[in-house]
């Protein structure tokens, strides 16, 4: 059996701040807005090429503090062109980091250990790294 996870509520303080900042800095694809008169609103947005989405909103989704979600992870085939699309949009990301150390360092030594790492506007902690491939 296949267990998938597909979709992963971040809290936020003002969703349409924070719609702004997946959609328009993070490049995330809106699924879609829907307001169920005005106790309950839901965001998905899912990001280029992901099978999991992540949910924003108000009213049907759990109670946490804005800004308490820590350690989402994407991964991407290239830690350098991640990062520069980051500078590009306007997120404050920090520069290459290496965690560890790759036991296999061909055909790229970043594969596995390459990160960056940003936050959303509310302090939602974000990791980005690099596998290009897998074995």
């Amino acid at each position: 059996m296949n267990w998938t996870l597909e979709v992963v509520v971040v809290p936020v303080s003002d969703v349409d701040r924070a719609k702004a900042f997946y959609a328009e800095q993070l490049g995330f694809t809106v699924d879609h807005d829907t307001r169920m008169g005005e106790q309950v609103r839901l965001v998905q947005l899912t990001p280029p090429g992901s099978g999991c989405s992540v949910v924003i909103g108000y009213g049907a989704v759990p109670q946490m503090p804005p800004g308490s979600l820590k350690g989402l992870q994407l991964v991407v085939p290239d830690i350098h062109k991640a990062h520069a699309e980051l500078v590009e949009r306007g997120v404050q990301v920090s520069e290459v980091q290496i965690l560890g150390q790759n036991p296999t360092p061909t055909p790229d030594p970043l594969d596995n250990v390459g990160f960056v790492f940003f936050s959303d506007p509310d302090g939602n902690e974000w990791a980005v790294q690099q596998i290009s491939s897998r074995g």
